[in-house]
């Protein structure tokens, strides 16, 4: 079946009263990669996207009919190498019905607005090495470096 394309969609900060449809985003991201999260921990994360004292924070994108179809969750931190701002962009995801669209690439588009806004000293980020769709996406638009990740897991509960 040929994907439809949406004719026009709008990426903003997400509010208080999109917490239905970025649940129902999340929810979606989480089952993407086969991860079964505890509620509670789905609950603080949308906590600390809203409240201004956090440095988490997500985008959200809206066809014009209103139907959610993506979000882009980011961390805000110090790094060493700059007295700026550096942006993490955690989690960015497309429902099927908004791929191919171009929203993936807007989310990027708008990170990188804010960060000249706000005057970070990069945006970074990582995808899984498998996930060939998001690198076609992500080659054209940014730098692919050779660092390889790796990761200690704590007490996590």
């Amino acid at each position: 079946m040929p994907t439809q394309l949406i004719p026009h969609f709008s990426i903003r900060p997400v509010r208080d009263d999109d917490k239905a449809a970025w649940y129902a985003l999340w929810r979606a991201y989480c089952g993407y990669y086969d991860v079964a999260l505890d509620e509670r921990v789905t609950a603080r994360t949308w906590e600390r996207i809203v409240s201004a004292a956090e440095p988490i924070h997500a985008l959200i994108a809206y066809s014009e009919d209103g139907t959610a179809l993506g979000l882009c969750n980011y961390v805000l931190h110090p790094n060493t190498w700059s007295d700026q701002t550096v942006c993490y962009l955690e989690d960015l995801y497309v429902a099927p019905a908004g791929r191919r669209q171009g929203i993936a690439t807007a989310f990027v588009e708008r990170l990188k607005a804010i960060g000249v806004e706000q005057n970070w000293f990069r945006i970074y980020w990582v995808t899984n090495q498998e996930n060939t769709a998001a690198q076609a996406v992500y080659d054209p638009i940014a730098t692919r470096t050779g660092y390889v990740r790796y990761e200690i897991a704590m007490n996590r509960k």
